[in-house]
C-alpha cells in the first residue's frame, strides 16, 4: 500500500479548509497551508520535543488576539501539518486519515484565533467544537 504524498495531505486539508463555515474562514486571511514531512530541528528544540512525532501540526505567525493594526507583519502566517507524524498517528489509533488532517488544521486555526491547547481542550471536552 502506498502512502498518501504530501500533495495528497495538502489537498485533505484543502477540502477541510473549504468546510468550515465562511465566516471562519474569512477573518484568516491569506493563511498558508504547508505539509512538510518533520518539523525541523530548530522547531522541535524551541517546543523541547522528545520525538519529532510528538508534533501534527504547528500554527506560525502572529494570532488574532495579538495583532494590530499598526504592526506590520513581515511573514504571511502559515500552518504547517506534518506528514509523517500524522501517517504514524493514524496507524497507532486507527482514525482515517481524513478526520486527522481535518482535526490537526483546525486546532491550529484554532491557534491562529488566540485559543490555547488547554482552550481548545476545554472546548472539546464540552462538546462545543
Amino acid at each position: 500500500m502506498t502512502l498518501p504524498s504530501r500533495a495528497r495531505i495538502e489537498q485533505m486539508a484543502t477540502e477541510a479548509f473549504a468546510a468550515i463555515p465562511e465566516e471562519l474562514r474569512a477573518p484568516l486571511g491569506d493563511i498558508v497551508f504547508r505539509v512538510e514531512e518533520l518539523p525541523d530541528a530548530q522547531t522541535c528544540a524551541a517546543l523541547d520535543l522528545t520525538s519529532p512525532y510528538n508534533l501534527l501540526g504547528l500554527y506560525h505567525g502572529i494570532d488574532l488576539l495579538r495583532k494590530s493594526a499598526f504592526q506590520i507583519n513581515q511573514d504571511l502566517d502559515q500552518i504547517f501539518l506534518y506528514r509523517q507524524p500524522i501517517l504514524a498517528f493514524c496507524q497507532q489509533t486507527g482514525e482515517p486519515l481524513e478526520d486527522v488532517v481535518t482535526h490537526v488544521l483546525i486546532h491550529e486555526i484554532g491557534h491562529h484565533y488566540g485559543y490555547s491547547d488547554d482552550d481548545m481542550d476545554r472546548l472539546q471536552s464540552d462538546n462545543a467544537i
